[in-house]
């Protein structure tokens, strides 16, 4: 199969993170690697606001869509943990190139399914944003089952399930979640899975409930791109994976104008 035209990446990030080896974490960076590959846009959070500040990081997000509007589309991260950031949150939405809300409920240790998340939800909602939660096998902020609870609490939320589980362990768990929450949508970005699990996801679900994401900077783009391109799929699958279910979720987001 050629190069798919339009890619849209569903999970990235920018910045560098403490434990784990980020040769370049820049926008220029992403950008230049997107060129590379033929991806067209990139939906990225800051991994200094996933981390230790949510709103210095926030505002370097804000900086790179500035910068490279229309290439980068931007995730806001909600701590729950400040008190001020539901109406931070909602400001941020707004804001030029804000597609959405990163949570992270492993790195903050509250779970997903916990009240302090619901300001996001409800501003993702009134907004008509996406949000985007890192999810981990037999975790105990962000397992399946916290999103089989939370999902159908906000059923005009898209909600895309991070890592599908993570490990091939909660593959199976997320893809029954999926099937049970038509707003869970799942994303392919793990350094564990493979094109044979990405086929059983299709099989299971169906492509129209699955996106392309790379984890980048984390990962290399390239490898999760080629995951999707030489997996045992259909063309028309895989066009959906890479662009044709970000296309759906992103139509009506303001921000990604």
């Amino acid at each position: 199969m050629n190069a798919v035209p339009n890619v849209i990446d569903a999970h990235g990030h920018l910045g560098r993170w403490h434990a784990f080896a980020i040769p370049d974490g820049s926008a220029d960076s992403l950008v230049a690697m997107m060129d590379r590959c033929g991806v067209a846009a990139a939906c990225v959070s800051h991994l200094l606001a996933v981390g230790p500040d949510a709103r210095a990081g926030n505002a370097l997000l804000l900086e790179a869509l500035d910068a490279h509007p229309g290439r980068l589309l931007g995730y806001a991260v909600h701590n729950p943990h400040d008190p001020e950031a539901a109406p931070r949150l909602r400001d941020l939405l707004d804001a030029p190139g804000v597609i959405g809300v990163k949570l992270h409920p492993d790195v903050h240790e509250i779970a997903l399914d916990d009240p302090a998340y619901t300001p996001a939800f409800e501003a993702a909602a009134d907004r008509g944003r996406i949000v985007l939660a890192h999810s981990q096998h037999r975790s105990a902020w962000n397992d399946a089952r916290h999103f089989l609870a939370v999902a159908p609490r906000h059923p005009t939320v898209p909600l895309l399930m991070g890592h599908s589980g993570f490990t091939p362990h909660g593959y199976g768990p997320a893809a029954d979640v999926a099937t049970s929450c038509p707003n869970l949508v799942l994303e392919t970005c793990s350094s564990r899975m493979t094109a044979r699990h990405l086929a059983r996801f299709v099989a299971e679900v169906g492509a129209d409930r699955i996106a392309f994401g790379s984890d980048a900077v984390f990962l290399d783009l390239r490898i999760g791109l080629g995951r999707v391109l030489l997996a045992d799929l259909t063309d028309k699958d895989k066009e959906q994976i890479l662009h044709g279910t970000m296309d759906r979720l992103l139509k009506g987001v303001t921000g990604a104008d």
